[in-house]
């Protein structure tokens, strides 16, 4: 019984063109380009405007799960390429504040010193207020650069200062003082 992530097909655009070859895939859009390389036990083929992945041999658990890899990294990249990923980083805190500075993000953190961080290869930052916008085509590359901006200066559960993903939700912890007034001996 194939994965049922990787069962499904990926439907392709006009804007984007998909080569295949017996090793690796490689995925053109308006945006970029990205080469996957297709694992020895699945095949993949292009059938009416459609990618889709196959196992070949028995049908095992580990080989079902890397055929639903696949077909979710292929997906990523054909919707990288025509419409890009972003993800988006709230500053939170008294005297957090972000600019940019050319390409670079430049941070005030509260450190004797301020943050820069220079973009990768491929991915652009954008700042509004105390907002930062990553974007790029790699939705891997996104978020890993996403992840590191964040580790600079994580949320902290007492006051929730710190970088934070727009849709995260920072769980608030109780300070010494409503420990102290709850424990009434």
């Amino acid at each position: 019984m194939p994965s049922r992530i990787g069962k499904q097909p990926i439907k392709i655009n006009d804007k984007v063109k998909v080569e295949i070859s017996k090793s690796e895939i490689k995925v053109t859009g308006p945006l970029g380009e990205i080469i996957l390389t297709i694992f020895d036990h699945i095949s993949v083929q292009e059938i009416d405007s459609q990618i889709i992945c196959k196992i070949i041999g028995s049908d095992i658990p580990s080989k079902r799960a890397m055929q639903g890899l696949l077909r979710n990294l292929i997906f990523n990249a054909v919707v990288g390429v025509s419409e890009g990923w972003q993800k988006k980083l709230d500053l939170v805190g008294v005297g957090y504040r972000v600019a940019m500075k050319g390409n670079d993000l430049e941070l005030n953190l509260g450190f004797s010193h301020p943050v820069v961080v220079n973009p990768p290869a491929n991915i652009t930052f954008s700042v509004v207020k105390n907002n930062i916008t990553v974007s790029g085509f790699d939705k891997q590359l996104v978020g890993n650069t996403a992840a590191h901006i964040r580790s600079l200066k994580k949320p902290e559960p007492y006051k929730g200062k710190g970088i934070k993903y727009s849709d995260e939700h920072v769980r608030r912890k109780a300070g010494k003082a409503a420990k102290a007034v709850g424990s009434g001996s």
